[in-house]
């Protein structure tokens, strides 16, 4: 409300100051007020609508308005401003307002001031203002812009162009309008005279533009009822809108065709009249942004437009006097320029304005005018300028002849302008020069506006706008071509193995996308440089050379480099050659070169003058040199070098040119020059000509670019560029090397004598005879000036850097013509000896490097090594007639010292040039020394066959001391070529070798194996040469062969250590060259070389084989010796074969019979030869067998061959091995053989041989053997395992023995997967468990070596059975569910296997030896018992798919286990302590426990035979016996085979109803070991009777019916031994046992529980049918079998049949044995019966109570009365 609150106060005010003079005011003033405080904000709000209300409050308003009263009337526009902020003003008051203000207009300034904002108020506020109501109020901004008070006029002026602004700002939000927001279009008419639908906003903006043209023009505006409008500010305002809202008029044709109708005549009108500043200004700035933002457009006004510029700029240019009435005045050109000047800085636009007036043929070619227009302008003047004393160098005299000539100096400046300027002849004075400081404006001079008249202009400031338009443009095509050029050519993307493009080639812009506008653009620019570098060369070659600032001269020197590079880039040769050859004049001046040639050091230093003393008239006193600009100019020619090097092709010749002469200036005169130059005070080489002028020496500030240009930086750039050379691609290198070599060429012919130059005898430097002089592109070099050549110099280092492309590339590319080079100037007699020289060292230097880098692979090094010889050849072989001077023979001693370090470091690589190399040596050679035709008849070299050598003698030497140092060389050269025989060919080798044999017919004592050592070098090397060429392959195979059977020759010497060395050479040789002997020579060397090899050595280790008793131990033995010898072969045997198996020798046609033959070879070794000889005779077969593995899918037949024969021949030596040693081979072979004991490394590596062929047809086929395969690997495995007649038996108890080591990993290799492979592998492990049982022996004495007994070794097969134990339980669970192994009796096997151990117990042997290991028994137990109770699950789950059969084998073979643990002999353990033995039963209860628990639920099985289970009860009822009669010392746990035998119908023996009484003893009886172990087998056997378990009840009834005999037997035979033995002993105490016995048996009797029935099933014939259920009770019997029938059928009915028994006890006269037992315990029993595991042993719990025998028979009795019904 605060507005409102300012509305209030204004009211109050103009109520007061109307109260007096206007009281109608003061009324409606307070009336408005009153209606403002009654509710404002109703009134607020009722201000913006039509009605009573706001006319009252609007009405003290207008009537202050109309007041004269300025003051009133202040108030009154001040309140009007309140409410149009408010927008509190209704729409209807909208031209009341504006005529009201139209009214006070012509109030004082204060009020038109007021009006003004109140204007910018309403137009803002109200943006709905449109059409005339607008033209309106812009018209009084007009009239008071038109005021003639400058305060008022200004505010207008800014007002209005605030205004026109805001419709444009309206017209693009109209645009942003949606369709449906859109406003009502009204038409409206175009210049054209068409009409168009335009909105308000839009009709507004139209509007306005067109009448502020048409004011600009003095034309009658359309919508503003203005008659008049300063032309200025009219286009000031039509420039801000342009430069506002240029997209708005692209976007709108009507506005675009205003430009074209209105504006572009009125400009074109207003730049052909009288030119008046201000208007002429404001017109450029026009047209600047008509080219800027509108030249597609209005294409053809921009042409006119430019093309005014350009005749604007060209009139001073054209001879037109300035002062000339009606001509342009001098700003116009300036203005003009500047325009210009933005033109040029813009590069698209540049490019575009080629693409429409000069690409086309009938364009106007506005490019191309302006390009001269502006070469034209620069050069016009060129003493306003000056000249650029630097630019000439440093220590030159800068007149001609002596004097200042005019007409020189003008010379100098048309040179440097170059010919187009020719006519340039002003007055050249020192000038002004150009700088951005002294001639530029410090306003540019379109920006002054509030000018009327020009400004002063400096008189070469349009010059400098040249300069920067040149500028510009280059700029401009650098910037937009490099870019594109780096992504393209640089920067694309490379195919893998492609190196990164570090010096590209140009462009082609042909092979680009022609679619694409970035190519368009390219081909403009490569236009616009093609049509314009002679112009802009010219320009810019005059600028450069003229006075120029620093800044300058850096921009003008940038785009030197720009166009350059563009020039280069674009593939345009032409201008690229053009403005090098210009840059290089300017780096490197021809006044400074012919100087510096007669600069004569002055004797004394001297101090400089002035320079207006000397005034270029005098000898200059500093040195000749580069300037700071020369070495700027210097630096960017390399710059550019560096940049275009991919792409400069013969342009090289000129830029190398002039890097030589940079070099010859600042490296060899430059270093002479330098001590005076630092002596003497020259001119500061960054001081140009205007600061000498304006006396400021030593003061000027140096550019940065200019601060760090020295000659050291300069080199520097100039040996990068020669650097980059690696970088170049071979095309590109290949140009510049021929460039470097053509300049070098003609440089070292200008200093040749042609022919005249003598040399002296005694002296190497030459000797100076006239300075003759050649011209050389204007430079004048004597000859005594070079002492080395530049050319040769530098084509040296570039071939250093680029040592790989002389290799590996063609030798097009530089190799020919650098080589060629530097032997022409070595050749050229006439040339200067250092010259020469310097030649053969560079040359020399590459010889020596190319060799070392020379890769030893592919076809490339025969070439690049004849290369090297060709050209070393003709250095140090002298053509026909040569002389023999000094300097010849110095390059011929350098060339054999080449000669001898390539040897030295790459001799060894040669493969091609022997023949050269021995030409070379030989032309050193005297005629006497050897004879020409002795050295062709031994000597066929390649290189006699390939060139046509003429083979003169070798030349006359000029004193002995030159021949001796030539010879001294050669022969250490022929050293080396000895030492490299391995390279040599067929012919050269032959020659090497009879030369080896020369020397070692000379050799020390050591000679033999000196000359074997050398043959097998030059073996191995020929090997390596012969990979080169094919058709040499059979001459250096036979060769290699000849060589390798006369190492044969010696395998076989007497002398073992020769024999030794010679098979080791041999198989070296073969082994380090294998890879790369043919086929052929393979086959050569496994028939002639390794089988007779074999066969000789086998015939002397057999001559004594034959003697059983002879062992070849000792060292000192011939056979030992021979036996060492033959071990080796075998091992170096194996090494070749293994190592060449599958790349070479499987690929032999006779490869299957010579695998035949090796295998046999291998074989007749282990069966004939001694035992010692075996170990290595099967690890060679076993190495061999392993690389089988390798052969690819071709070779897998032969792979098959190859192991199925290594098989067989496994096969029979393992039937020897099963032999036990002893062989029975036909009646024919000699019966000495007959024993010859396998070694465990024999029999380790036989193994290892058949688990290695295993693994390749494993490998191979993917499949395990089969199993017939398997099972005779398994015997040869066994057989192997239990071989008895080692020598070299190792302990087995604590650890595995190697043989059995491997012979478990053998068998843990196999695949279990196939079908009885598991059964197999299982069932021989079992066999290996029983080993320490039934296997073990001692290892017989050696007759030789007698030991002791205590000390004789033992094979005992324990370790190995404590390893196979847990194993076979590990496979059993592993292949539990596979019924193969229940069904084939594997199980079987197993469980007969862990039953000896477990029935030996204490008799097995110890289980370590140094351990504490457990017993083996026990181990075994563990074992059993891991397996039983899963295993016996497994059965009842596959139910009938396990025969019958097999069932009752597992469980005979379980029950047999169990039989053997229980009655195993346990007396041992009574030596044993208390806690020993308590420990020893502990674990024995495991049996019990595991049979009560595992067992006894599934033993009722229908499928278990009863005799088993009732053989289960007789084990039971034996372990039971707590006591045996001394009458039968039979031990009761090793029952009788007749207890096994006893017919299935024993239990019909044991009559129940008839007691004997009349037996009896009184003797003892013998206690068994362990007392619990019996009384727990006596519970298990209650337990298996009982019926207190009830889960699985049908096979429980059974096992009870079958067992029920059993267990009455042996209680009946208690109890009935006790009354017998009772009645004899009378008060004769009975044994403790006894009584214990009896008293168990009593309350066992009466707490036990029988299932119903099972006792008349047990009686019956068949007890397991009538088991579960029994037929009706007859009741046809008499009434005691009745009785008898249904007690039978009695849970109790066990007290029945014992009836008698108990009553005998029951009436015992004496005292019964009585006993403390547990009152509850029976607790154990019942927890049992409710799903309890039962627990034997368990310690039972409850109150004691004290029972007797009497008692327990009486309880018993009534337990049976209450049964049958007795009360």
């Amino acid at each position: 409300m605060s507005s409102l609150a300012f509305l209030v106060t204004e009211l109050q005010s103009l109520a007061s100051e109307s109260r007096r003079k206007h009281p109608e005011i003061r009324e409606a003033a307070e009336k408005s007020l009153a209606i403002l405080r009654s509710s404002p904000e109703q009134a607020t709000a009722s201000l913006a609508s039509d009605n009573a209300q706001s006319d009252d409050l609007l009405r003290p308003v207008f009537m202050g308005c109309a007041t004269k009263n300025a003051k009133v009337v202040a108030i009154s526009l001040g309140s009007l401003q309140r409410l149009i902020a408010l927008k509190a003003v209704p729409q209807s008051a909208v031209a009341l307002i504006v005529s009201t203000m139209n009214n006070a207009m012509s109030q004082g300034v204060d009020i038109q001031l007021r009006i003004l904002q109140t204007l910018v108020s309403l137009i803002t506020n109200f943006p709905s203002i449109h059409g005339e109501l607008l033209g309106e109020a812009l018209l009084l901004c007009f009239k008071l812009q038109d005021s003639r008070i400058a305060v008022v006029s200004s505010t207008a002026a800014a007002t209005l162009r605030q205004l026109v602004m805001f419709i444009f700002e309206k017209m693009v939000h109209e645009d942003r309008l949606e369709s449906n927001d859109a406003p009502e279009l009204s038409e409206a008419l175009l210049p054209d005279g068409s009409t168009r639908a335009l909105g308000p906003c839009a009709k507004d903006a139209f509007s306005v533009f067109e009448d502020l043209c048409l004011l600009a023009n003095s034309e009658k505006p359309h919508s503003l009822k203005l008659e008049y409008l300063h032309k200025t500010f009219a286009l000031e305002l039509i420039e801000s809108v342009l430069t506002n809202y240029h997209e708005l008029f692209r976007k709108h044709s009507e506005l675009l065709m205003l430009l074209q109708h209105h504006l572009c005549p009125l400009i074109l009108k207003s730049l052909s009249d009288r030119h008046v500043f201000p208007l002429t200004l404001r017109c450029t700035r026009v047209v600047f942004l008509i080219l800027k933002q509108f030249s597609s457009e209005l294409e053809t006004e921009a042409e006119v437009f430019l093309m005014l510029l350009i005749r604007m700029i060209s009139e001073e240019s054209e001879g037109v006097s300035s002062d000339h009435s009606g001509l342009r005045p001098v700003w116009t050109r300036v203005l003009a320029m500047e325009i210009m000047r933005g033109v040029c800085s813009d590069a698209e636009l540049i490019r575009n304005v080629w693409d429409r007036y000069d690409a086309g043929q009938s364009g106007s070619n506005v490019f191309s005018s302006l390009i001269v227009a502006l070469k034209r302008l620069v050069t016009e003047k060129p003493a306003l300028l000056g000249v650029s004393t630097q630019m000439m160098g440093v220590g030159t005299s800068h007149a001609a002849d002596g004097g200042l000539d005019v007409g020189g100096v003008a010379g100098m400046v048309a040179t440097a302008a170059s010919a187009t300027v020719s006519g340039v002849v002003g007055i050249i004075g020192s000038g002004v020069g150009l700088s951005a400081q002294n001639s530029a404006m410090k306003v540019q001079c379109i920006d002054q506006l509030d000018k009327a008249d020009s400004p002063p202009i400096p008189e070469a400031y349009v010059y400098l706008l040249g300069v920067q338009c040149i500028v510009s443009l280059c700029e401009g095509f650098a910037s937009f071509t490099y870019p594109l050029y780096t992504s393209i050519m640089v920067q694309r993307p490379r195919s893998a193995g492609e190196p990164v493009v570090r010096a590209p080639a140009a462009l082609d812009v042909l092979i680009l996308p022609q679619e694409d506008p970035s190519t368009h653009h390219l081909n403009i620019v490569r236009s616009m440089v093609e049509n314009g570098w002679p112009a802009l060369l010219a320009a810019l070659s005059f600028i450069i050379s003229t006075n120029l600032s620093d800044e300058l001269f850096i921009d003008v020197l940038s785009s030197y480099q720009a166009l350059t590079n563009v020039a280069g880039m674009l593939a345009l040769s032409t201008p690229r050659d053009a403005l090098f050859n210009s840059l290089s004049k300017f780096a490197i001046p021809a006044r400074v070169v012919s100087s510096l040639e007669s600069y004569i050091e002055p004797p004394t230093p001297r101090t400089a003058t002035s320079f207006t003393e000397n005034f270029g008239l005098t000898a200059p006193v500093q040195a000749p040199g580069l300037s700071e600009r020369n070495l700027a100019c210097l630096k960017m020619l390399v710059s550019s070098a560096l940049f275009l090097a991919g792409s400069l092709g013969e342009s090289w010749y000129a830029i190398l040119e002039a890097l030589q002469n940079a070099d010859y200036v600042l490296n060899v005169k430059g270093s002479q020059a330098s001590a005076n130059r630092r002596m003497s005070t020259p001119m500061t080489p960054g001081q140009s000509a205007s600061g000498l002028a304006s006396g400021e020496q030593g003061k000027v500030a140096h550019h940065p670019l200019l601060m760090d240009i020295d000659s050291e930086s300069v080199l520097a750039a100039v040996q990068r560029l020669f650097d980059a050379s690696k970088n170049l691609d071979d095309s590109a290198f290949q140009d510049f090397v021929t460039a470097l070599c053509k300049l070098s060429s003609e440089m070292v012919q200008m200093q040749s004598d042609g022919g005249s130059l003598l040399e002296s005898e005694d002296s190497l430097s030459p000797a100076a005879l006239s300075p003759h002089r050649r011209r050389l592109s204007g430079i004048h070099l004597p000859r005594t000036l070079r002492q080395g050549d530049f050319g040769v110099e530098r084509l040296g280092s570039v071939a250093m850097l680029n040592i790989h492309r002389l290799i590996y590339r063609a030798p097009e590319v530089a190799w020919n013509t650098t080589t060629n080079h530097l032997l022409w100037v070595m050749r050229l007699s006439s040339a200067p000896q250092s010259i020469r020289v310097q030649a053969a060292r560079v040359l020399d230097e590459i010889l020596t490097i190319v060799p070392r880098n020379l890769s030893s692979t592919g076809d490339l090094q025969a070439k690049v090594q004849r290369r090297v010889l060709d050209v070393l050849f003709k250095q140090i072989v002298p053509a026909p007639n040569v002389p023999a001077t000094n300097t010849n023979t110095e390059l011929r001693r350098m060339g054999l010292e080449t000669l001898h370090q390539i040897l030295q470091a790459s001799g060894h690589t040669f493969i091609v040039g022997w023949g050269s190399i021995f030409e070379m040596l030989g032309s050193i050679c005297k005629p006497v020394s050897l004879s020409r035709s002795h050295s062709v008849d031994s000597v066929s070299t390649l290189s006699l066959q390939e060139t046509n050598r003429s083979k003169s003698l070798p030349l006359g030497y000029l004193n002995d001391r030159g021949y001796t140092a030539l010879v001294k060389i050669a022969f250490q050269s022929l050293k080396l070529v000895c030492d490299s025989v391995s390279v040599l060919s067929p012919e050269d080798l032959r020659l090497c070798i009879k030369t080896l044999g020369q020397f070692g017919r000379q050799a020390d004592t050591n000679i033999a194996l000196t000359a074997a050592e050398s043959l097998l070098w030059s073996v191995s090397d020929s090997i390596q040469a012969k990979r080169k060429d094919a058709e040499m392959e059979p001459e250096y195979s036979a060769l290699w062969m000849c060589l390798l059977l006369e190492v044969l020759g010696l395998c076989t010497d007497a002398r073992h250590e020769v024999r030794d060395g010679a098979i080791q050479t041999l198989f070296r040789a073969m082994q380090l060259y294998g890879a790369t002997l043919t086929l052929d020579t393979w086959n050569d060397c496994i028939w002639k070389i390794t089988f007779p090899l074999l066969d000789a050595i086998s015939i002397e280790t057999r001559l004594n084989a034959s003697d059983p008793g002879v062992l070849a131990t000792s060292g000192q033995s011939p056979d030992y010796a021979w036996d060492e010898s033959k071990s080796l072969a075998l091992q170096s045997i194996g090494s070749i074969i293994s190592e060449f198996l599958v790349s070479r020798i499987m690929r032999l046609d006779s490869f299957p019979k010579a695998w035949s033959v090796f295998v046999t070879h291998i074989h007749d070794t282990v069966s004939l030869d001694r035992r010692n000889l075996s170990p290595p005779a099967l690890l060679c077969l076993g190495k061999v067998a392993k690389a089988l593995s390798g052969a690819a899918a071709p070779l897998q037949d032969k792979v098959s061959e190859s192991w199925e024969c290594v098989w067989k021949a496994c096969s029979d030596m393992g039937s020897m091995v099963l032999q036990g040693g002893e062989s029975q081979l036909s009646p024919r072979t000699n019966t000495a053989r007959l024993h010859r004991a396998f070694t465990q490394e024999s029999l380790v590596a036989l193994v290892d041989v058949i688990r290695n062929i295993r693994a390749i047809s494993l490998s191979q086929t993917g499949e395990e053997w089969p199993l017939q395969r398997l099972g005779r690997m398994m015997e040869i495995l066994k057989g192997v395992l239990t071989y008895p007649h080692s020598p070299d038996y190792r302990p087995d108890i604590d650890g595995l023995t190697p043989v059995q080591v491997v012979v478990l990993d053998s068998i843990a290799d196999i695949n279990l997967k196939a079908p009885g492979v598991p059964s197999l592998v299982i069932r021989d492990l079992s066999e290996f468990i029983t080993l320490p049982f039934l296997a073990a022996f001692h290892v017989p004495a050696s007759p030789a070596t007698p030991m002791a007994t205590s000390s004789q070794k033992q094979v005992t097969y324990i370790g190995l059975s404590k390893k196979v134990m847990p194993l076979i339980v590990k496979l059993y669970m592993r292949f539990a569910d596979d019924i193969e192994i229940y069904e084939d009796g594997t199980l079987e096997a197993v469980f007969s296997a862990y039953s000896i151990p477990i029935k030996l117990k204490y008799e097995c042997p110890a289980p370590s030896k140094f351990g504490k290991d457990l017993p083996l028994w026990k181990t075994a137990t563990t074992s059993f018992l891991q397996i039983v109770p899963d295993s016996v699950r497994r059965m009842v789950a596959f139910g009938d798919r396990i025969s019958d059969v097999r069932v009752e084998g597992i469980w005979r073979q379980i029950i047999e286990v169990f039989r053997g643990g229980i009655l195993a002999d346990c007396t041992a353990i009574e030596n044993f302590s208390l806690e020993d033995q308590e420990v020893e039963e502990n674990f024995d209860l495991s049996l019990i426990s595991s049979l009560e628990i595992d067992l006894v639920p599934h033993l009722g099985d229908t499928r278990v035979p009863d005799h088993l289970i009732t053989l289960l009860a007789k084990v039971l009822h034996q372990g039971s016996q707590l006591y045996k009669s001394e009458m039968d010392p039979s031990r009761p746990d090793s029952p009788s085979t007749d207890a096994e035998k006893t017919s299935d119908d024993s239990r019909d023996s044991h009559d129940f109803e008839k007691v004997y009484l009349d037996i009896g003893t009184t003797a003892p009886g013998l206690l068994v070991p362990r007392e619990r172990f019996s009384f727990w087998c006596f519970d298990l056997l209650f337990l298996i009777c009982s019926s207190l378990t009830s889960d699985q009840e049908t096979s429980r009834k059974r096992l009870t019916a079958l067992c029920l005999p059993t267990l009455l037997d042996r209680c009946k035979t208690t109890m009935v031994s006790y009354v017998a033995d009772e009645a004899l002993r009378g008060s004769m105490p009975f044994p403790r046992v006894r009584e214990d016995e009896l008293l168990y048996v009593l309350r066992k009797l009466l707490e036990l529980r029988l299932w119903p029935g099972t006792l008349w099933a047990a009686l019956s014939e068949l007890p397991s049918k009538f088991s579960n259920s029994q037929p009706p009770v007859d009741d046809t019997l008499s009434p005691s079998a009745l009785i008898a029938d249904v007690v039978k059928r009695s849970s109790v009915a066990h007290l029945f049949y014992f009836y008698s028994v108990l009553c005998e006890i029951a009436s015992i006269p004496r005292k019964a044995p009585s006993a403390w037992v547990i009152s509850n315990s029976l607790a154990s029993q019942t927890r049992r019966g409710n799903s309890v595991q039962p627990h034997i042993g368990a310690v039972e719990k409850g109150d004691a109570v004290e029972v007797d025998a009497r008692t327990l028979a009486r309880e018993a009795m009534k337990v049976l009365g209450k049964e049958m019904g007795a009360m």
